[in-house]
C-alpha cells in the first residue's frame, strides 16, 4: 500500500480554502492508498516514511519563499516530492518567465525592478500591472493606468522596503472580454483547462483582498494554446520529472496566446469544475508513488 502526503498549509484561525483536498484524499484512500493529508512547516512530519509528497495547497508559501524552498530541498532528499525541489525552486521566482522567452516561448512582455532599482520602469503611456516575483493569488498585484504614476511608485516602493522584485508588465486588454485560460497538465497529459475572468480592477489597491479565480468555467482549449502550452513546459528545466502543471494564457493584441504565468508549484486543480478528472489525477499520484 503506497503512502502518500498531500501537502497543505496551515490556515488558522481560517479554514482552508482548498476545496479538493478532501476529494482528493477520500478518491486516493478509494484506490488502495494510505494518504495524509499534512503541512508542509510541520516539524513532527516523517517524511521518509512516505513513498511521495505531492505538494498541492501550500498557500502561505509565496510570502515565505526562502523557507519553503528550503523545505523542498530538505523533503526532496527524504522522499520522492512533486514537483521536484530544483523545479520548486526555479518556479517560485517568477523571473523564469525571462528565460521562457529567451528560449522563444510566447511570454507577456515582462521589466524586473529590484530593490534599489529606480521607477524608471513605469510605463507611461499603457496600462501595466505592477507585482512581485514570489506572490500568488494577485497578492500585492495592481493595475495602473498612466496617469496613476504616483500610486504605482509607492506601490513599487513597499515592495522595495520588504525586499521583493516586481514585475513590470502591459497590462493584456484582451482579459477583459476573453479571460484568461488555465491549461491543466497532469502525469504528462492534458487534464483539462478552464477560463476566468479578468482579477485585476481598474482602482484596485495592491494590498486588497481580491477573488483569485472570478468567473471560473470549463475551457476547452484551441490547437494553438495548446501548443504554446507545450513549449512552455519542455522549456523548463528537470520537465521529464514533472508531475503536474497549469500554463496560465492569455492574446497579445495580435490574437495569439501568450503565457502569463506558469504555475509548478502548487496549482489549484479546480476538481470541483472539473469531477471526471478525479480518477486520471488518483492514477498519476500512484503511479509516481509506486515507480522505482
Amino acid at each position: 500500500m503506497p503512502r502518500v502526503a498531500l501537502v497543505t498549509y496551515d490556515p488558522r484561525p481560517r479554514p482552508s480554502k482548498d476545496r479538493d483536498l478532501p476529494v482528493l484524499h477520500t478518491a486516493l484512500e478509494a484506490a488502495g492508498a494510505e494518504a495524509d493529508v499534512v503541512c508542509w512547516d510541520d516539524a513532527g512530519i516523517d517524511w521518509a516514511s512516505y513513498d511521495l509528497a505531492v505538494i498541492r495547497s501550500t498557500w502561505d508559501y509565496s510570502w515565505r519563499a526562502a523557507e519553503f524552498t528550503a523545505w523542498a530541498q530538505r523533503c526532496g532528499k527524504l522522499t520522492r516530492l512533486a514537483n521536484p525541489a530544483a523545479v520548486v525552486r526555479w518556479n517560485t521566482d517568477k523571473r523564469y518567465l525571462g528565460e521562457l522567452a529567451a528560449a522563444g516561448v510566447p511570454t507577456v512582455p515582462t521589466r524586473y525592478l529590484a530593490p534599489g532599482d529606480a521607477d524608471a520602469g513605469l510605463p507611461g503611456d499603457h496600462e501595466y500591472v505592477v507585482k512581485p516575483t514570489s506572490g500568488a493569488g494577485a497578492r500585492y498585484a495592481a493595475r495602473y493606468a498612466p496617469d496613476r504614476r504616483e500610486e504605482a511608485a509607492a506601490h513599487l516602493a513597499r515592495m522595495h522596503a520588504e525586499g521583493l522584485t516586481a514585475m513590470v508588465q502591459p497590462y493584456m486588454r484582451s482579459i477583459d472580454e476573453g479571460g484568461e485560460r488555465a491549461l491543466q497538465f497532469f502525469g504528462g497529459r492534458l487534464l483539462h483547462a478552464s477560463r476566468k475572468q479578468a482579477v485585476l480592477a481598474p482602482g484596485t489597491a495592491f494590498d486588497a483582498d481580491k477573488v483569485a479565480h472570478p468567473g471560473l468555467e470549463v475551457w476547452t482549449p484551441t490547437p494553438a494554446e495548446l501548443a504554446v502550452a507545450r513549449r512552455a513546459l519542455a522549456a523548463v528545466p528537470e520537465a521529464p520529472e514533472l508531475l503536474y502543471a497549469r500554463v496560465d494564457l492569455v492574446d497579445g493584441d495580435d490574437g495569439e496566446p501568450r503565457v502569463m504565468e506558469l504555475e509548478l508549484v502548487e496549482p489549484n486543480l479546480f476538481l470541483f469544475l472539473h469531477p471526471e478528472s478525479v480518477a486520471a489525477v488518483v492514477t498519476a499520484i500512484l503511479t509516481a508513488a509506486t515507480t522505482p
